[in-house]
């Protein structure tokens, strides 16, 4: 299988490449009536790309009248990674040039065993979807890690949940590794890049992804582009105070959103109830596996818990106090409200859309969809893989 070797060599290629990714096979007069090109320009750019193998002929295309030409795709033997790591999982997927998900992988694995033991998961992870005949490498490479990252240098900068993670080279590491160029982003981002490709934002160009798992997190969206802020820490919303002096954090604050509201916060708090006994539903829970989590506190609201009905609903009007005060403050076409605890579905949909549209101006939310997204656990691989793509699209 042929690597990736080449790159657009101007703005034109790398806009028809990311046309053929988001689109699929196109004519080329379809690229021409997509693109500010004369028809001869066209042609030439379009032949200079086959030239480089990044796009082949792929059967005629439809007549327009006159002589058919030959559809244009991205080359189909062309393979990206993306790897979501989350603060309690691992995913990693392979997709094709089209980012279309060609094998998926999950692996139970703590952030804080540190970075020299997640990156010997992920890449044995790889090695087993490269083994099953997917793919034989790798053009490039997307990694999703749960805390603020450096952008350009792809490295994470002191990120609260992960000990050891604080200035490791994870681009460097691992485009050695894996034998590929690789772009490192926070995972809440490539959430927002995922759903924003492939799911509930597509029609999208301003928009907030809130993701809701072990922690919290915002990837922001404007004019269709992922904000990272002066030092890549946009978005770190889970440490926004919504209680003063409230619960210790693990930031070192008090009163933070994720220390009131969050997965882990959740597994902690419906422990507590299921010891109180205040919970049956809960107890026989954590009697029986010894732990709770986020999917039994589901589970309970589902059975008709008012325990673990209270829970949720609590946190979702913590998390919409806040996402209210982003709204007032953005003003976003969208929100999506993703991550391990969507599982709580519409009970926490319910009472996040309460707070917000309550607290918000009625300009920001006359018509302001609030949703759950729809890609689930491949939103973070989708994203990873559009990451390096537009990486590796974009002129040399």
């Amino acid at each position: 299988m042929r690597r990736m070797t080449a790159r657009p060599a101007n703005a034109h290629q790398a806009r028809l490449l990311t046309l053929l990714r988001d689109g699929g096979p196109h004519s080329r007069a379809q690229l021409g009536d997509l693109v500010d090109l004369s028809r001869s320009k066209l042609a030439v750019e379009v032949d200079r790309l086959l030239e480089t193998g990044l796009v082949v002929a792929d059967g005629l295309a439809a007549s327009r009248g006159g002589r058919r030409s030959h559809n244009i795709r991205l080359a189909p033997e062309l393979r990206f990674l993306g790897v979501d790591i989350g603060a309690t999982s691992i995913d990693v997927a392979v997709t094709n040039a089209e980012l279309e998900v060609l094998g998926h992988l999950n692996h139970p694995m703590d952030v804080r065993e540190g970075p020299v033991a997640v990156f010997e998961q992920v890449l044995a992870m790889a090695a087993k979807l490269r083994a099953s005949g997917l793919a034989e490498g790798f053009d490039g490479a997307g990694i999703g890690v749960p805390g603020p990252v450096r952008f350009p240098e792809g490295v994470p900068v002191a990120p609260p949940i992960m000990p050891g993670w604080d200035g490791f080279p994870v681009r460097e590491a691992l485009s050695q590794d894996l034998g590929c160029p690789v772009m490192v982003d926070n995972d809440v981002n490539l959430m927002a890049m995922g759903e924003q490709h492939a799911g509930v934002a597509r029609s999208a160009g301003d928009f907030l992804c809130v993701k809701i798992g072990t922690g919290v997190g915002c990837g922001i969206v404007v004019g269709g582009q992922v904000y990272r802020g002066a030092t890549g820490s946009a978005g770190d919303i889970g440490h926004i105070q919504v209680e003063p002096d409230g619960r210790p954090c693990a930031c070192g604050n008090r009163g933070c959103l994720e220390a009131h509201f969050s997965g882990a916060t959740l597994a902690q708090d419906a422990k507590a109830a299921a010891r109180a006994g205040d919970s049956a539903e809960l107890a026989d829970r954590l009697a029986a596996s010894g732990r709770l989590t986020a999917v039994d506190v589901a589970a309970a609201a589902v059975a008709g818990d008012t325990v673990a009905l209270d829970l949720i609903r609590e946190g979702g009007a913590r998390v919409g106090q806040v996402i209210a005060g982003l709204v007032s403050f953005f003003n976003p076409g969208l929100v999506v409200i993703g991550g391990g605890v969507t599982g709580l579905g519409h009970t926490l949909l319910a009472s996040v859309r309460t707070q917000v549209y309550r607290k918000s101006l009625p300009l920001a939310t006359g018509n302001l969809p609030i949703v759950l997204g729809e890609l689930g656990p491949v939103a973070g691989v989708i994203g990873a893989a559009r990451l390096i793509s537009d990486h590796l699209f974009s002129p040399a």
